[in-house]
């Protein structure tokens, strides 16, 4: 049987050898005899060979459609008041970011009736749409025009998303081939959704929602038909339908759509014919409009997010201008209006009939004065007040031209005003304006909670438009005598007690035999005799001050002012009379210390930072409960949450300068608040010069500091004064909510006894009750355990005259001296206008 087999096993691989061989003797004879199918075969394996090459380049680089499926978009950083509500947005493009469900099926159909009525059935790719696009593109070859599209909603994703705008036969292709990849990885809806949340629609807008808060001032769900089909025109060309001058244009192209969705039957003739009859209603462009008086707060609160989390998406996912961040701020926005309110009243009063003091900026090419006058970004929110150019002038007439183009009659022009020079302005009557002088002094107020560190209003300057400069926390400034607390609350440290007697008389530093003495003064000159640390404190005197710092040391007292964050200076007397420099945040900082009792907690303007998806990635609160989320007790001690303040002074003493600061009040410098009748402390300041004038106080719940001053500090005058020029300005905010101020006292720690004590000697007293009265001689003093002073007798009464009377003597045989003294020795030089020193 096997033996029959194997010769016809070898018959049939003779017979498959045999025709396998006449096969390819005949194509042999062919490809020899026939050149032109030698040529045809080359052809084809070189097309073949091209085509794979370029199949490769094309796809090689192509992004991953994968990224899709977790697709963040750049989103603007929202900000929020401490109540919540919405207050801010940091955007360089309109966006918001919606789900699919969340869009109207007119809207819908709109879109896919304008752009691609057969989405959701082809695959990625409309072959007959594509057909057309490539007639149309030879068509118009060298005349210039660019072609009409024929992308699909899925490939103008991949446009938009994945591979840019380009203009080429290699980024269509790449947009077919990457379309087909999307349609495999995301289902119809999900393009969608990216598509209407992503395109382009003008006015900086991208996704129609922002679109229709753009052009209608709607949301996409308050949209009617003939607003739907606007939008949906809008990919076409955003900047030229949007335009007035293109009315015509938009809405023939908007009417267009309309029949589209009647011929797909998305829409019926009735409502399509009742859409067209109506006119586009676009509203005009406009910013988006927040509560005007938190600029400087916000840019703030700017910076700190941008040296956190970067500026644009370069900087990583979680960046200002991209990252959807959610910012949850401190700010109080009927604090922060009181607060501006203030401020600007403060500066105006004191600019009062100064006139015009020159241009906010100059334009030189007048060609472009529009351009460039947007491009300055100059605005102001004050009454009605506009921000504009001079174009002209005849005399003290001539005309002035806005941002948005319009012009308009100009009346009392200063004498030293030129063309191109940009100033604000003010209507006086239809079609009229009249200059307005901004002061050119300024000035800084801040507001803070002393038992939190949240900073509740901030105000930098007259008007954010005007300029980003915050001189509330970036100017630096002499603060001068509101430094003066923490040079007694060093000395009280260190032994002394408020009814210390300190001498108010000269006090000289010899600089050596080339030098000779430099000495300190009090303001207004004047001084002698002995008298207590509070009235000391309270009438500012230079004197007694240095006096004090001496005595106690000044490494001491340049110890106590970095340990409150006010800086760090030299050991030299003249810090201790403010010579150092400062901020508005570090004083009300370091004063929100004493009101808290020596407790010191960092200032803040954001509590808390969530991503898009409400995730919180940072707080200014970091603590830990550790064990407040067990699911049963474990029988141990409450959890409890750490301390987070910092104790930067002692408590006690911490009081007894507050006590005293009351007294600065009731009836020292800053006796212009006793009127509000309720229970403040502060400390007014005024620097050599004066060129910078100061209030810094407040209550147990809010501490504020100002300072008003030239940028480039120069003399305010003689008669200014923080008393008189600050300390109102603090007045009119407390006045402004005086509901919201706390009437009950101020709460001293444990451990101190309050003891009642003869105001002028500072002698403890008995039978005699202090009174409300602002200068009662008697009065209730703050002191530590084991310091209480001596009991008041009659020699201590007569000592006291006796002291007064002599002072009076010396003063006037002083007097008489200077008066008949023909030769004068030279007077030893002031120290504290030489050093930079304050009163």
């Amino acid at each position: 049987m096997s033996e029959q087999a194997e010769p016809e096993a070898e018959d049939f691989t003779y017979r498959i050898r045999r025709e396998t061989g006449g096969v390819f003797r005949a194509v042999g004879a062919q490809w020899r005899g026939r050149p032109w199918l030698r040529r045809f075969a080359y052809l084809g394996v070189a097309l073949l060979i091209a085509l794979s090459v370029f199949w490769v380049i094309l796809t090689r680089d192509l992004p991953s459609t994968d990224k899709l499926l977790d697709y963040q978009p750049p989103l603007p950083t929202m900000v929020r008041g401490m109540d919540g509500e919405i207050v801010y947005s940091y955007a360089r493009e309109r966006r918001v970011q919606l789900r699919f469900v969340d869009f109207p099926r007119p809207l819908i159909d709109a879109f896919l009736s304008a752009e691609d009525k057969s989405f959701w059935s082809h695959g990625g790719v409309d072959y007959t749409g594509l057909f057309a696009a490539a007639v149309d593109y030879i068509s118009k070859l060298g005349s210039g025009d660019r072609a009409r599209g024929g992308s699909t909603i899925t490939q103008q994703v991949a446009k938009n998303i994945l591979i840019g705008d380009e203009y080429s036969i290699t980024r269509k292709l790449k947009e077919m081939v990457l379309a087909r990849r999307i349609e495999s990885v995301l289902t119809k809806q999900q393009i969608l959704e990216l598509y209407l949340n992503e395109i382009p629609l003008g006015r900086q807008s991208f996704g129609v929602q922002a679109a229709a808060r753009a052009y209608f001032d709607k949301d996409i769900d308050q949209l009617d038909l003939h607003e739907v089909a606007f939008l949906a025109i809008l990919p076409k060309a955003p900047e030229r339908y949007g335009r007035a001058k293109h009315e015509g244009m938009a809405i023939a192209r908007r009417n267009y759509v309309l029949d589209q969705m009647v011929a797909n039957r998305w829409a019926t003739r009735a409502e399509a014919d009742a859409a067209k009859a109506l006119p586009l209603g676009l509203k005009p462009r406009r910013a988006e409009r927040y509560e005007p008086s938190i600029g400087y707060f916000v840019e703030e609160v700017r910076r700190n997010l941008i040296q956190r989390f970067g500026e644009t998406s370069d900087d990583g996912p979680l960046s200002v201008y991209g990252g959807g961040l959610w910012v949850r701020t401190s700010v109080d926005t009927e604090m922060q209006s009181a607060v501006r309110d203030a401020l600007r009243a403060g500066l105006l009063r004191y600019h009062g009939n100064r006139g015009w003091v020159g241009p906010i900026a100059h334009i030189d090419d007048m060609d472009t004065w529009q351009t460039q006058l947007i491009v300055s970004n100059l605005t102001i929110d004050y009454q009605d007040w506009r921000i504009g150019v001079v174009i002209s002038r005849d005399g003290s007439g001539g005309q002035i031209g806005f941002t948005d183009g319009s012009v308009a009659e100009l009346t009392g022009i200063p004498d030293k005003a030129r063309v191109g020079d940009v100033l604000a302005a003010a209507p006086v009557r239809s079609g009229t304006y009249a200059v307005r002088s901004i002061p050119e002094v300024s000035g800084g107020m801040l507001m803070e909670q002393p038992g939190t560190g949240r900073i509740l209003a901030i105000q930098g300057g007259f008007d954010s438009g005007l300029g980003s400069f915050n001189r509330a926390t970036q100017a630096m400034r002499q603060p001068g005598s509101t430094i003066k607390p923490f040079v007694y609350a060093t000395g009280l440290m260190y032994g002394m007690t408020p009814a210390t007697q300190v001498l108010d008389g000269t006090f000289c530093v010899y600089q050596g035999a080339a030098l000779g003495n430099k000495c300190f003064r009090n303001f207004g000159g004047g001084g002698g005799g002995t008298h207590t640390m509070r009235w000391g404190l309270e009438q500012s005197r230079n004197l007694m001050t240095v006096r004090i710092a001496n005595d106690t040391g000044m490494p001491r007292v340049i110890r106590t002012f970095h340990n409150v964050g006010i800086g760090d200076y030299k050991p030299y007397l003249s810090f201790a009379l403010g010579a150092g420099e400062t901020t508005v945040a570090r004083m009300v900082n370091a004063y929100a210390a004493l009101a808290n009792n020596g407790v010191q907690f960092p200032a803040s303007v954001i509590d808390y930072v969530q991503d898009r998806n409400g995730k919180v990635i940072w707080r200014s609160d970091d603590r830990r409960c550790m064990g407040c989320n067990m699911a049963e007790w474990d029988g141990k001690a409450m959890p409890r949450i750490a301390r987070k303040g910092k104790q930067v002074l002692d408590a006690a003493t911490a009081y007894q300068v507050v006590h005293m600061l009351e007294g600065v009040v009731t009836r020292g410098t800053a006796v212009s608040l006793r009127d509000l009748d309720l229970p403040l402390f502060g400390k007014t300041g005024t620097t050599s010069g004066p060129t910078d004038v100061w209030f810094v106080g407040g209550s147990q719940d809010y501490v504020a500091g100002v300072y008003l001053g030239y940028d480039t500090p120069r003399s305010l005058g003689g008669y200014a004064q923080g008393g008189r020029i600050a300390a109102p300005i603090f007045k009119q905010v407390v006045q402004k909510t005086k509901e919201r101020w706390s009437s009950e006292p101020f709460v001293a720690p444990a451990g101190v006894r309050m003891v009642r004590i003869d105001r002028s000697s500072g002698k403890q007293v008995m039978g005699v009750e202090p009174t409300n009265e602002p200068k009662a001689a008697i009065i209730w003093e703050a002191f530590k355990p084991d310091t209480e002073p001596k009991r008041y007798t009659a020699q201590d009464e007569f000592a006291r005259k006796r002291d007064a009377l002599v002072a009076e003597i010396r003063s006037a045989q002083r007097a008489r001296a200077a008066a008949t003294s023909t030769t004068r020795q030279a007077e030893p030089r002031d120290f504290v206008e030489e050093q930079g020193g304050l009163y």
